[in-house]
């Protein structure tokens, strides 16, 4: 061998240590950097005419296993999604309140409901105190204000889950870009002979981004580029980013809804004009999805269903009575005209009492004999001291002419629509609440300004009262045992939210309903444990697979250290060979 050869084979070697030392402190210098996999520097013996020249690095790669890879990318999806369902369910959990403890102590909707029982309870034992009465309307209140709370809180809920979608689509967006960029950065290093391992980290980290906020499909392609779709194979990335497209909505309330391909409404996910909502069962994104159109609206309806079947059967039990001194108008909240068909039968009193609950005048009207609603409002208008018309609200209004008397009504043998209510029910006219839902569930206005109001008497009913007698008493207990039966009664509950038919009391109900809500929530958080455990575990392999081991890069570089000292070495003693050889072919001469 040449001293010329022997000179080239150190050389190479010295270069050769350098490379790899200088990957090896950088793999050392980024093991704790999001995403970076150990890089190696792959050499490989140089020859000429059979005869070794040295080495040389061919090029600088790293080692991820595509498998684990897309396992781990599966797995960044259903934690992402794990993790806003139980962050979610918690939130709605807690706007149920606590129902450990007494009645006195506990927080939930149930408690305020036995708290209502037992105020009620209290006030049929002397119904005309007035402490007692206002006490029920306080108690009712307390479960108004709840119930119209947990709503708004409901709602509010999926105002931030609306909010946190539009923040999803922008980082999935960015990402998107990212990838797209990073295809164009990875294809030009490879074409100039150029390392690509840190770029396609950079890749894989913006990959796992979007993975965690959705589920997506993706594969390498034969020139490198990273092509990334939705499950049903909508193009997210491949010559270029496709992006996302959403619009967060201003408000959200329990009319607000999604649906698919509508122009109004809350909004769906698309891309590239087509609406890829549904296609969107995973990741951060998927859940809050499922949250703010499914999850939480089911809540709601349970809630409602809660509110409006309270609301029917505490003004079926108030619409039986009045208060003493009665009120001088009644307004109803059932919309009409005077050409509404009036579906009636059996026989209803109106009657004007004086302030003492004594008859002034009174009329039992048979409400077969009346076609229309104008009929029964001419009818009550032939009742002396009683006017009636229907307002520009469309509601039947009752009045008495002179101010210091008040309406009563017996609804007795009437039978009005298609449910047979009596008339004061249909009509609405003794409401004690109001609503439509428990997003305006409410106590009467009027009642809640003054607690006198509050229905405790009933109208004599008996065959021909005599004018100054006594029909009004606040001491009989008809209205208020009616109003605790409706409370307490067993009744059937209809299958809605997902959560199934039932048959109990009100507050039995409500337990339903939190218990509902705490089942999820426990399953949440199970399934938020199993999915963290399977996703650290893909984290583990992969860092097991293709991290960086600080121990196996710094013995390597100690090693290579001491091959670049040997390498230093030899040429050392080559370069001093040929100037002894120089020196002898001068002395020679």
């Amino acid at each position: 061998m040449s001293l010329e050869i022997a000179r080239h084979i150190a050389v190479s070697s010295l270069m050769a240590s350098q490379v790899q030392i200088t990957v090896s402190s950088s793999n050392i210098s980024n093991a704790d950097t999001t995403g970076y996999t150990v890089k190696t520097a792959t050499q490989v013996a140089t020859t000429s005419g059979g005869a070794g020249t040295g080495v040389s690095i061919t090029g600088i790669t790293s080692n991820v296993d595509k498998l684990l890879f897309k396992s781990l990318i599966s797995a960044t999806s259903e934690l992402g999604a794990a993790e806003a369902n139980t962050t979610y369910l918690d939130r709605l959990q807690a706007l149920y309140g606590s129902t450990t403890g007494a009645e006195e102590t506990g927080t939930s909707i149930a408690n305020t409901l036995a708290s209502l029982e037992t105020a009620i309870s209290s006030l049929a034992g002397t119904t005309s105190s007035a402490s007692l009465q206002a006490n029920v309307v306080s108690s009712l209140d307390d479960l108004a204000s709840q119930l119209r709370e947990t709503s708004s809180g409901i709602q509010q809920l999926r105002s931030s889950a609306d909010a946190a979608i539009a923040s999803d689509v922008d980082e999935i967006n960015a990402s998107l870009k990212t990838i797209a960029s990073l295809n164009v950065q990875i294809k030009q290093a490879a074409a100039a002979g150029q390392p690509t391992g840190d770029l396609e980290d950079q890749r894989n980290v913006a990959l796992q981004t979007v993975a965690d906020k959705m589920n997506i499909s993706y594969f390498i392609s034969s020139t490198g580029d990273m092509q990334v779709y939705t499950p049903s194979g909508q193009t997210l990335v491949d010559s270029a980013a496709h992006l996302l497209s959403f619009t967060a909505a201003s408000s959200v309330t329990a009319s607000s809804s999604y649906v698919a391909g509508a122009t109004s409404g809350l909004s769906g996910v698309s891309v590239n004009g087509v609406d890829i909502t549904a296609q969107i069962t995973s990741g951060d994104l998927g859940a809050l999805i499922s949250m703010r159109d499914s999850v939480l609206p089911a809540a709601q309806s349970q809630l409602d269903q809660l509110a409006n079947t309270l609301a029917d059967v505490l003004n079926a039990a108030s619409n039986q009575g009045t208060s003493v001194p009665p009120p001088t108008t009644l307004t109803g909240t059932t919309t009409v005209s005077a050409t509404s068909a009036l579906d009636a039968t059996g026989t209803v009193r109106i009657a004007t009492a004086d302030q003492s609950g004594n008859l002034v005048s009174y009329a039992d009207l048979d409400l077969s004999s009346f076609a229309t609603v104008g009929d029964l409002v001419d009818a009550i208008n032939g009742i002396s001291g009683l006017s009636a018309s229907i307002n520009a609200s469309g509601k039947l209004v009752i009045t008495s002419t002179t101010s210091s008397n008040g309406v009563a009504i017996a609804s007795m043998s009437s039978a009005v629509g298609s449910s047979n209510l009596g008339l004061s029910d249909y009509f609405g006219l003794n409401d004690l609440v109001t609503g439509s839902g428990a997003s305006n569930f409410a106590v009467r206005s009027d009642i809640l300004a003054n607690s006198g109001l509050f229905p405790v008497a009933t109208l004599d009913s008996s065959a021909s009262p005599a004018t100054g007698s006594k029909v009004l008493s606040s001491g009989g207990t008809t209205v208020v045992n009616a109003l605790y039966a409706a409370l307490t009664d067993s009744r059937t509950f209809s299958a809605t939210g997902g959560l199934g038919s039932s048959t109990g009391s009100f507050a039995d109900y409500a337990a339903d309903i939190i218990g509902n809500v705490a089942s999820k929530a426990t399953l949440a958080a199970s399934a938020y444990t199993s999915k963290s455990t399977a996703h650290a575990s893909y984290v583990s392999a992969m860092a097991s697979q293709s991290g960086v081991n600080l121990d196996e890069e710094t013995a390597k570089i100690s090693s290579l250290q001491n091959q670049y000292t040997a390498a230093s070495q030899l040429i050392q003693a080559i370069n001093e060979m040929f100037s002894s050889l120089i020196s002898a072919v001068q002395s020679a001469n």
